[in-house]
């Protein structure tokens, strides 16, 4: 068979997926694999909801595609409504794009064009975190503190500060509350600004859960209502990324709202669109959008395939599933058994030092000695081997290296479709367990 597609690796040739049904994706040799990372963090209702192909099959009849340069779509335009109809406190218009990349490549834009517009123009640094990942498109590499992403690309990429991540199982000393250790973390932002100089910072940029470079993170208690502060003290835009922790992974629509803030700017991609068509969306506040309306009235950014008719379609059946079936509670549900199962198969495992996420959304952080929280050696690449055992087993999950500082550190991060039944929790565990023990051996 003639091979002429250009994969993600030229060394690797994997297996063609031929189907899926519901949790499970089979190739075509007819395996089965347990989809326990939603891919990444996207399959979030399975990959055979019925619903949601219906509702693809059916725009399709009536309207394939229309460009936003000459057209709306009625799909677009309820797809926004019921978005905003959810949305955090303030947050009043939604600009639809094609996945995370464009959603954050649309947010950094329009955070520089609002200030122009407002007569701020030497605003334009963003500040960001290191160990972040926002997209791999220039800008949003840029913003992404994932050093082994960026290397061979920063003389492309605009500069930017990154300050240390909200991450307490690495990084809170001895003795200190989870709310100081919150707070002297958070206080980095202050100080960056201040360096700079608070006339010409434009951003903050920050995943609210952080994803695929650091295994699941939360913040700590208080740390964003700090964050908050900061910005709306130096005029600052709160940009949060919530491309892979939103769409309900957390066990929330908007991950933000368990941290008790709305932030000015915020991106969505994966699990808007479950999959089944490539979606994403760049909300704003409605100053913002003002801001705009009464300068020049043209936000000078746009993609061809902007508010797709179909894609827009696909993403609200997605949206009214998991806002119309009980999903966010279930997710709650099931995120708290598979944490169970994780602190009982793993909590005294040699090599796992911190089992961490919320909702759905969980990770694993391996370690060389669960005492010292040693990692191992990069080059034994711990994370590529789970990976390799977890799959021949049948099963998909999402382990990374370099979760301490790019280089140092493994983790795997687990993101299940809403719909995991416990029999595949359990599935999901028992074969994690063996990876595990097969890449710690």
């Amino acid at each position: 068979m003639p091979d002429h597609i250009f994969g993600r690796s030229t060394r690797s040739h994997p297996p063609i997926a031929a189907r899926g049904e519901g949790c499970y994706i089979i190739d075509s040799n007819g395996k089965r694999y347990l989809d326990g990372s939603g891919g990444a963090a996207v399959s979030c209702l399975g990959h055979s909801d019925p619903e949601v192909i219906a509702a693809i099959k059916d725009q399709l009849d009536k309207l394939a595609f229309a460009h936003t340069g000459f057209f709306s779509s009625e799909p677009a335009e309820a797809l926004a409504d019921e978005l905003i109809a959810h949305a955090p406190k303030g947050i009043e218009r939604v600009y639809l794009v094609s996945g995370g990349s464009e959603a954050v490549e649309a947010a950094l834009k329009l955070a520089r064009q609002y200030y122009m517009e407002n007569g701020q123009p030497k605003r334009h640094r963003v500040i960001a975190r290191r160990q972040s990942y926002h997209g791999n498109t220039l800008g949003a590499l840029a913003a992404g503190g994932n050093e082994w992403r960026r290397a061979q690309f920063s003389p492309l990429l605009v500069e930017t500060s990154h300050i240390a991540p909200c991450y307490e199982y690495r990084d809170r000393h001895a003795g200190e509350s989870l709310e100081d250790y919150g707070r002297r973390v958070a206080d980095e932002l202050e100080a960056e600004i201040q360096r700079l100089g608070p006339e010409t910072v434009m951003a903050f940029i920050a995943e609210p859960v952080v994803g695929a470079t650091a295994g699941a993170v939360p913040s700590v208690p208080g740390y964003y209502k700090r964050i908050r502060e900061i910005c709306d003290r130096h005029g600052v835009l709160l940009i949060l990324d919530e491309v892979m922790c939103g769409m309900g992974r957390t066990g929330t629509l908007f991950a933000c709202e368990q941290d008790g803030i709305s932030p000015d700017i915020l991106t969505i991609a994966k699990g808007l669109g479950a999959g089944y068509q490539p979606i994403g969306a760049m909300l704003c506040s409605g100053a913002i959008y003002a801001a705009i309306d009464r300068g020049t009235g043209f936000f000078q950014h746009g993609h061809t395939y902007m508010g797709h008719p179909v894609a827009t379609a696909g993403a609200r059946a997605v949206l009214g599933a998991i806002t119309g079936r009980g999903l966010l509670g279930r997710v709650r549900e099931q995120g708290d058994k598979l944490e169970a199962m994780l602190h009982d198969r793993f909590g005294q495992h040699p090599h796992i030092g911190d089992i961490r996420g919320r909702g759905l959304f969980r990770g694993l952080e391996l370690v060389a000695d669960r005492y010292s929280k040693a990692p191992f050696d990069p080059s034994e690449k711990r994370h590529a081997r789970v990976k390799a055992a977890a799959f021949e087993a049948g099963l998909v999950c999402y382990p990374m290296g370099g979760t301490i500082d790019g280089v140092r550190g493994d983790h795997v991060l687990l993101a299940p479709p809403f719909i995991i039944s416990d029999d595949q929790l359990h599935e999901l565990v028992d074969k994690l367990s063996g990876a595990i023990e097969a890449a710690t051996a």
